[in-house]
């Protein structure tokens, strides 16, 4: 499987990648407000609820046909508390559903350090619409991962803890693999392919970016993490010997692993207004096309 992450361009003309480099997400959006904001009463939004929506076109050999053109949303480290508005949560919410896109992921760290905000995340985050995933994150495992899980499940949401479903959307099957944890060891990737389909439109959920390095070698897979809020306070070369230092090479964006593609979301929460100092790296909600190869390579003829 090949994969381009490049820019929307009216023309759909595609830039290729560097093997292993981070490419900024392209196509990025502020949210603007649309008439009467339900979830302030003043109207106006503040520095604090402020996030981006970013677009990405996946160009890929061997997924199903009846694919191409299949729409992904990604919200990752939400952060429920004090640290991230929920007023921004909630427009996060507002903005996926306004895109209807065919599956929506959410790729872990739900809360930060306390368990009061724990029933907030079911309320926050409620109400989105199509086939949702969820994996969880190295937080959700050091405050209540089994209460968070249950709270999903409660949602109509699919959690997967070194497991896989397969899910009919367009037609066709689509294999989704959540692989826990890495941080906190919770990880499992044999146990998650276990029995999964070994061909298809095949799509990986994990919080930790390097659990990509544990993946199944030039398997055509794609993997959608978060985590590392995008490096959170940017200096630059800093920051990025920092992460590394810390084992995270990967910080944001798009990168090429083992044969593999990784995605690594900047996340929404840990944002403006908050206890938490963050520069240089925006909240983001990710938004992803899917496009078949062969099919665009019919279509250019």
């Amino acid at each position: 499987m090949r994969l381009r992450l490049a820019r929307r361009h009216a023309a759909g003309a595609a830039a290729s990648l560097a093997e292993a480099e981070p490419v900024e997400p392209h196509g990025r959006n502020e949210l603007q407000a649309r008439g009467p904001d339900p979830f302030r009463p003043d109207r106006r939004l503040r520095w604090r609820d402020h996030f981006v929506l970013t677009e990405h076109l996946l160009q890929l050999d061997g997924i199903h046909p009846e694919h191409d053109g299949l729409r992904i949303a990604q919200l990752s480290d939400v952060h429920v508390g004090q640290a991230t508005s929920d007023v921004r949560i909630r427009r996060a919410v507002a903005a996926v559903n306004e895109a209807a896109p065919d599956l929506v992921f959410l790729t872990g760290d739900y809360v930060t350090h306390s368990p009061k905000p724990l029933p907030r995340v079911r309320q926050l985050l409620q109400g989105l619409t199509g086939p949702v995933f969820v994996v969880l994150g190295n937080h959700d495992h050091w405050v209540d991962a089994p209460y968070l899980r249950a709270s999903f499940e409660a949602l109509g949401y699919t959690v997967l803890q070194n497991e896989h479903r397969v899910v009919h959307v367009k037609g066709a099957p689509v294999t989704v693999l959540g692989i826990d944890d890495g941080l906190t060891g919770m990880e499992d990737v044999e146990a998650t392919f276990r029995g999964a389909p070994a061909s298809g439109t095949r799509l990986v959920l994990a919080h930790t970016p390097p659990t990509a390095e544990k993946l199944p070698a030039h398997a055509g897979l794609v993997q959608f993490s978060g985590h590392t809020h995008g490096g959170q306070f940017i200096v630059r070369g800093l920051t990025e010997a920092l992460f590394r230092r810390a084992g995270q090479p990967y910080i944001r964006g798009h990168y090429r692993v083992n044969g593999n593609h990784l995605y690594v979301n900047q996340g929404l929460g840990f944002g403006f207004g908050g206890p938490y100092l963050r520069r240089g790296s925006t909240p983001e909600v990710a938004f992803f096309t899917l496009r078949n190869t062969q099919a665009a390579h019919v279509g250019a003829t």
